[in-house]
């Protein structure tokens, strides 16, 4: 059964709540010229103003190295919109753009050139924000977006707290009168160590409610739904816990290859790449207990609780894998090792698969499987969750030989929805059963906004919401669960590459989960209703 196949119709649909309107404020990004500004950052902001949802008094200043003027970065941030805008598979109105928007955008924007380490260029940086505060009337509020290498994280904030830029002024009551937040982009540290020693050193200059350490997976609506999913219904809460759940799987599958990134990704590999900041996310939020609101203090403590009773990673429970060459999605595509700027001895893992577990009432003795990697056979992005089977008692006396188990599947990309497996009996006198499903689409009951992921990121951080982001103590608890796996792969070197690009990552994934009474990964293919 597929809801997607009946007419649309929302059974109830109140007035949607208008967003808060931002302070004014001017946005700084470090690495103005990088793509991720080009890509992301400027193109959530064009969406957010086609929204209404920047504030009228707002300014934006581009920070890099390299040779520009402000005439120059507009071009190049303007032709990077228009490519997008004209690719009917990225997130914006094919073939238009709104011109009022980028009026906005583009009249409010500056650049400075200089070098990240130099006291002169944040002595220039504190001019421009006065000539903000004064002509562009931001009221003294700022925006350190660092879409820089993680290199620059710790010389940037020293650099700002040395200039006085993130000291926030106060109302006598307390509440910031003049607020300077700070954007950090993962990946945030590189162990355990470092994770630690960033935080010590941020925090010498900046507060934690003045910190966001950004993670562009919940940026996705349905990432962000799971909340809702799980305690806005009562049909499911009372069976989300270990009496009823066998197991849970979180895939995070791509089809790409390192994409021109073959030196950063040689310093870091799947797992420090996705497994400590996208798949835990997601983790956290099928996992987290109820909060007692849905303020951010309450939603993170929840979330802090879930990485707190997760002991650290079992080697003896990690796989790695490196992609050979091979076809993915019909197209010829080079081993790992033969990408740009990529040792060809190279022992960085491109795939990773873990078993984790979590020490909690609800939660003990439920395997949660996760597996990341790149060049595989469809990009799927998807939490399963499988219930435990029902007595099969009732059927002996049939010609049923098994019971199919029952999954219920949060889909987050590339479509985004939900669905249900269960048995149904096949029609005719015969007691024989059928595994169906039951499937609700985003696309089939709500309209779709031109959206590139960072748009209520972005927002959040202008409101000062912080729920989206992740803590001090979130982050330690994270690298902490994975350092027993980095420590032991980087002693014991591995032997790649052991998957062919297209397929579904390494034999060792699958043996990997049969361990445990012969569990079966979901194929990374998302499956297909039956038609008829």
């Amino acid at each position: 059964m597929n809801i997607s196949q009946q007419p649309v119709q929302i059974i109830e649909a109140p007035p949607r709540r208008r967003p808060i309107q931002p302070a004014p404020c001017t946005m700084v990004i470090f690495g103005a010229r990088g793509d991720l500004t080009h890509r992301l950052v400027v193109p959530a902001l064009y969406n957010l103003f086609r929204e209404k949802m920047l504030p009228e008094d707002f300014r934006l200043i581009g920070i890099d190295h390299g040779e520009n003027t402000t005439d120059g970065w507009r071009a190049s941030l303007f032709d990077k919109i228009k490519s997008m805008a004209s690719d009917k598979a990225a997130a914006f109105e094919a073939h238009r753009i709104n011109e009022s928007a980028w009026s906005f955008l583009s009249e409010r924007m500056s650049y400075l050139r200089g070098d990240f380490n130099d006291p002169a260029l944040y002595q220039q940086l504190a001019s421009q924000l006065k000539s903000c505060e004064h002509d562009g009337q931001t009221q003294g509020n700022a925006i350190f977006y660092l879409a820089v290498a993680d290199r620059f994280f710790g010389p940037i904030i020293d650099r700002l707290g040395a200039a006085g830029l993130v000291k926030q002024t106060r109302t006598d009551e307390g509440a910031p009168k003049c607020w300077r937040r700070v954007v950090i982009e993962k990946p945030f540290g590189h162990d355990l160590k470092s994770a630690r020693d960033l935080n010590e050193r941020i925090l010498t200059s900046l507060n934690e409610d003045q910190i966001f350490r950004i993670d562009h997976f919940l940026g996705k609506d349905t990432v962000q739904a799971i909340t809702a999913f799980r305690f806005a219904n009562g049909l499911f809460e009372p069976i989300w816990n270990r009496d009823r759940i066998d197991h849970v799987q979180i895939t995070v599958a791509e089809t790409i290859g390192v994409e021109g990134r073959g030196r950063f990704y040689e310093q870091t590999g799947a797992l420090r790449d996705m497994v400590p900041n996208h798949v835990f996310s997601l983790l956290s939020m099928v996992a987290m207990e109820a909060p007692t609101g849905f303020d951010a203090t309450s939603i993170r403590n929840k979330k802090a609780d879930v990485f707190a009773a997760m002991p650290p990673l079992d080697p003896a429970w990690a796989v790695r894998g490196q992609y050979d060459a091979g076809s993915v999605l019909g197209k010829e595509v080079v081993a790992y090792r033969n990408e740009p700027n990529v040792d060809p001895a190279s022992n960085v893992e491109t795939f990773a698969a873990v078993k984790l577990e979590i020490d909690n009432w609800r939660w003990a003795g439920v395997p949660f499987y996760c597996r990341t990697g790149k060049r595989l056979s469809r990009r799927n992005t998807e939490i399963a969750i499988q219930f435990k089977q029902a007595p099969y008692l009732a059927f002996q006396d049939t010609p049923v030989e098994a019971l199919r188990p029952n999954w219920l599947v949060l889909s987050i990309a590339p479509e985004e929805g939900i669905s249900l497996q269960f048995e149904v009996k096949r029609p005719g006198p015969v007691v024989d059963l059928s595994a169906v499903r039951m499937e609700f689409k985003y696309a089939d009951w709500f309209a779709k906004e031109p959206h590139v992921g960072y748009e209520t990121l972005l927002y959040d951080v202008m409101i000062g919401d912080p729920t989206l982001f992740m803590r001090a103590d979130m982050i330690e608890h994270a690298w902490r669960i994975v350092q027993p796996v980095l420590d032991g792969w980087e002693r014991a070197p591995s032997d790649f590459p052991n998957y062919k690009a297209g397929s579904d990552g390494p034999a060792a994934s699958d043996e990997l989960i049969a361990r445990d009474g012969g569990r079966q990964w979901r194929p990374v293919e998302p499956l297909k209703s039956p038609k008829g």
